[in-house]
């Protein structure tokens, strides 16, 4: 009698285990070249791409394709993995897109993720070999690396900082597109004779390279122009964004 009630016992705890098991499968999702996949979210994201016609809400273990526009809600935190498993994460009410998210059979990469408004953190892994680039950009800087960890704050008057915690960074100002020469179209005249006649002049060209190195912060100025690199410490730099970033990556 003992030995049949055992055998039930565990007939219904299998079939238990097994009800459970079909209706939460245990779901891995690989991360193909050109996505992100969303590993930690807190609050909401919206995400837009090419071809859709409404925006769609994220979840974790979606996956983000290369082209895609994401903005994040009010008290949320969004952290994506890479194809090179470097991570990337972003704060509350920042809008971003990824360009490029690209890794090759040798390990190069090209990353490209820019950042419209609000606060982006990297932790990037080193290539295989030092090859291939990760950057993260806005519209007046672009920050490259290899290996680090670092963060960029874009306001909405085109200004930003960029911080390194690890590593270096090469900061570069974007040029802004030269001025076109306008185009004239009519019948051939008559002209009294050759004159001198200045030529092309380009717009607000802001040429500039900096290397910002571990524990440096640069400040980019709403209309290109950045500072000099300058120190901060841990103490002046700590918030509640700067405190969960560095626990996600302990826990990394």
């Amino acid at each position: 009698m003992k030995q049949n009630i055992q055998i039930a016992l565990i007939s219904f705890v299998l079939c238990m285990f097994s009800a459970y098991s079909y209706a939460k499968p245990l779901i891995t999702v690989k991360i193909l070249k050109g996505e992100a996949k969303v590993t930690t979210l807190e609050g909401t994201a919206q995400t837009f791409c090419l071809g859709q016609k409404r925006l769609g809400y994220l979840k974790v273990e979606d996956l983000v394709k290369s082209g895609c526009e994401v903005s994040t809600g009010e008290k949320s935190h969004l952290e994506l993995s890479l194809p090179d498993n470097s991570t990337i994460r972003f704060a509350e009410n920042t809008r971003f897109k990824i360009l490029q998210a690209e890794v090759d059979d040798a390990g190069g990469r090209n990353i490209k993720i820019s950042v419209i408004l609000g606060k982006v953190w990297s932790n990037v892994r080193k290539a295989l070999g030092g090859k291939g680039g990760f950057e993260v950009s806005c519209e007046n800087a672009v920050a490259g690396v290899r290996g680090t960890i670092y963060r960029m704050d874009v306001e909405a008057d085109k200004s930003a900082l960029v911080k390194v915690y690890e590593g270096e960074v090469n900061v570069t100002g974007v040029k802004s597109p030269q001025q076109a020469a306008p185009e004239v179209f009519g019948a051939p005249e008559s002209v009294s004779g050759p004159e001198v006649i200045a030529g092309p002049k380009s717009v607000s060209l802001n040429e500039w390279v900096y290397i910002v190195k571990s524990m440096q912060q640069i400040s980019i100025n709403s209309d290109g122009k950045a500072e000099q690199p300058k120190d901060f410490t841990k103490e002046d730099d700590r918030d509640s964004w700067v405190d969960w970033n560095k626990a996600r990556d302990n826990n990394k």
